[in-house]
């Protein structure tokens, strides 16, 4: 069925539970793989559920990031358009996606995050030390999930994690859709610009062996560096990125694992099952949030469709993440499920940079926490658990857990 014979839905789709999927997802996929959508902003977008369909657009040259063109769909609903059109998102399209990623990559390497394994372990015995002194009923989300991502990427940029409070907040106002206005949002990202601001003239004085400061003298293959405001953009993006989405994936795989009491029962049984199961946890996400814009440069087809340039299109790779085509019982969690070509973090030349870096900080919390709290149960009936609203990332308002 093509998208002009449905009417706009509202996006993000909403859902009955916090662990569940949008009951529109697999007749999409069905009936109509490019759906027309009215964003947050009121303006229209286009919305892909099939997985090759997904997959192909998140590759492809012709879908840019550029979402800051004249003609570009706004995401939300304040003035500047949202996450994706702000100050830091054009600084990086500007500094040159792959230029950009060339810079940073070698501090995402499978060796370089090994090596930081040990201390995230570390940091995690930590947490958990701290919430078993606290005693049960806990919100693990808070205790565990938030504190460490933000202290691990807090180490990875040479900034002291006794601001992560600081980050939390510019991060939620700089990636919430519906709750702030403009003023606040350009607020915050003016706070957090000054922040980094003296942050890197501090770095340029004496530098560490942080991320940051390598970046301060590192050049590309012609010998160029990062501006000033590429640098500041850079440090927002990852302390943003860094721990937002990997805090949030840690509650949701938790909750996905102890809602149906079977499946954390055979990983404590069965640690070796980790690694498949943290992928599984990742492919089998129902709550991911916003998904992934992409601005259409040149027409193309898919599935069928013209998309003519100036289209703005809605990736979402949860939905492709359910499809029967590629994912046999895309519908049940799997612990086991191997291969896994599952989409959560992207596909192509713009896929996650920090994927490694999440994969081994989640891997890290599930063995700890198998290890520790083998009785680790909801203190809650599943059914009760809040979804985040509101957020470009996906998550859980709390997780209450008692062991």
């Amino acid at each position: 069925m093509n998208q002009e014979n449905f009417v706009p839905l509202r996006y993000p789709l909403s859902a009955k539970g916090a662990l569940e999927p949008p009951a529109e997802w697999a007749e999409l996929r069905e009936r109509c793989p490019v759906a027309r959508v009215r964003l947050p902003s009121g303006d229209e977008a286009s919305l892909l559920t099939r997985y090759d369909d997904v997959k192909m657009v998140l590759s492809d040259p012709r879908c840019t990031r550029r979402l800051d063109a004249e003609d570009a769909a706004r995401i939300s609903e304040s003035e500047s358009g949202g996450v994706f059109n702000a100050p830091m998102a054009t600084a990086l399209y500007s500094a040159g996606q792959q230029r950009w990623r060339m810079m940073l990559t070698k501090w995402f390497t499978a060796k370089r995050v090994n090596a930081l394994k040990p201390g995230i372990v570390a940091m995690t015995d930590r947490l958990v030390d701290e919430m078993i002194e606290s005693g049960h009923p806990a919100d693990i989300k808070a205790r565990v999930g938030f504190p460490l991502p933000v202290r691990v990427i807090c180490d990875l940029l040479g900034v002291p994690d006794t601001d992560r409070d600081r980050f939390v907040r510019w991060s939620d106002v700089m990636l919430n859709l519906t709750r702030y206005g403009q003023t606040e949002i350009d607020a915050a990202e003016a706070e957090f610009g000054a922040y980094l601001t003296a942050h890197l003239d501090m770095k340029r004085a004496d530098p560490g062996e942080d991320l940051l400061s390598s970046l301060l003298t590192a050049t590309d293959a012609d010998g160029a560096g990062l501006t000033d405001i590429q640098l500041v953009a850079t440090g927002q993006a990852l302390l943003v990125a860094g721990h937002e989405t990997t805090a949030n994936m840690i509650g949701k795989m938790l909750a996905m694992l102890l809602s149906e009491r079977r499946r954390w029962e055979r990983l404590v049984a069965d640690p070796s099952l980790v690694r498949t199961a943290v992928e599984e946890a990742l492919r089998f996400d129902a709550n991911p949030g916003f998904g992934m814009p992409r601005y259409v440069e040149q027409n193309i087809e898919v599935a069928e469709t013209l998309l003519p340039r100036g289209t703005t299109v809605m990736c979402s790779m949860a939905a492709a993440n359910r499809d029967e085509n590629t994912f046999a019982g895309a519908d049940e969690m799997t612990l086991d499920r191997s291969p896994n070509p599952h989409l959560a973090f992207g596909s192509g030349p713009h896929s996650c940079l920090g994927q490694s870096l999440a994969r081994t900080e989640l891997q890290t919390v599930l063995e700890v926490l198998l290890r520790r709290l083998p009785t680790l149960e909801l203190a809650v009936p599943a059914e009760e658990l809040r979804r985040v609203e509101g957020l470009v990332v996906g998550g859980l308002r709390e997780l209450p857990v008692r062991w």
